[in-house]
């Protein structure tokens, strides 16, 4: 079974401008990552715009994965719908196609209880044979995965093996780390400004957005850890706090596809509605890539 561990790369869909998948950037944004070092590509996350494509569009793009990495990584991909049936057909097309690792957001939209989440995902356990990544993302699903219904999963179901949190909450990362604990089991950060912190209280690593805008630096983080600089770690941690800032002008995807196209990496437009930056935005996305990360550009 895949290790689930170290800096996963949440990645974007290359787009045209006409909102059409670009696949030969998408190669080239593959190999670039792992270029970079990542010990994992994901797709189809939320930055990745899961939310706005269809099934087949969501096939094609794992295939695309599968096919340019050729094992050098594992291929981690979305495959959480709103319902379990549609969430394990797609889980299943998923597996046929090659992918190593599931990540799977809770059902959204409709109130759900925790009785619900652990049903939908035992279910999901029991018809796929492939790892397991738990989504928490509850300021945009509306459902919240307990510790306790972490830990409960993580127990009885074999190939649940990790969940992502992107809560922003660390007491609640914290409080899954304590939940599965006794098993062997991932937590992984979400939010790439908790990724050395997460590391530290006992976690694996993290799935990153700035990933797209930074591969090298998100992979030092891990990679100092691992060699026990703590101060470097710290550093390149810290490092990443500028281009986060630049969240407030708009839907952190878009920001993070906007920057990236910016220092040169044409990933194209989001999908629309979405994607629309302003002017005032774009001067101060650059203004921050310029002054902390110039020697990034056209990397």
């Amino acid at each position: 079974m895949t290790e689930v561990k170290g800096i996963i790369a949440a990645m974007q869909t290359a787009m045209n401008e006409d909102g059409s998948i670009n696949e030969k950037e998408m190669r080239k944004q593959i190999n670039r990552q792992i270029d970079a070092g990542v010990d994992a590509v994901f797709c189809l996350g939320t930055n990745g715009e899961f939310y706005i494509m269809n099934e087949q569009e969501k096939l094609d793009v794992m295939k695309i994965f599968v096919d340019e990495v050729a094992g050098r990584v594992p291929v981690y991909a979305g495959t959480g719908c709103v319902s379990t049936k549609d969430t394990i057909a797609l889980s299943q097309k998923a597996k046929d196609i090659g992918v190593n690792v599931l990540s799977v957001i809770t059902p959204y939209f409709a109130a759900i209880n925790q009785n619900e989440l652990y049903e939908h995902f035992y279910s999901l356990s029991e018809s796929v044979d492939l790892p397991i990544v738990m989504y928490n993302m509850p300021a945009r699903t509306g459902a919240s995965l307990a510790p306790a219904t972490v830990g409960k999963l993580a127990k009885n179901c074999k190939n649940i093996v990790g969940v992502k949190d992107s809560s922003g909450n660390f007491n609640n990362i914290l409080q899954y780390i304590d939940e599965t604990k006794d098993s062997d089991f991932s937590v992984l950060s979400g939010n790439d400004a908790l990724i050395l912190w997460t590391l530290l209280a006992g976690g694996q690593g993290g799935i990153t957005a700035i990933a797209n805008i930074l591969p090298s630096v998100m992979v030092s983080i891990y990679q100092y850890y691992l060699k026990g600089d703590m101060e470097a770690a710290k550093k390149a941690q810290a490092s990443i706090a500028p281009i986060r800032d630049c969240f407030k002008y708009g839907n952190p995807n878009s920001i993070v596809k906007c920057a990236t196209n910016l220092i040169g990496q044409p990933v194209g437009p989001c999908r629309k509605p979405f994607g629309m930056v302003s002017e005032e935005a774009k001067k101060a996305i650059m203004e921050v890539i310029s002054t902390y990360y110039s020697e990034y550009i056209g990397k």
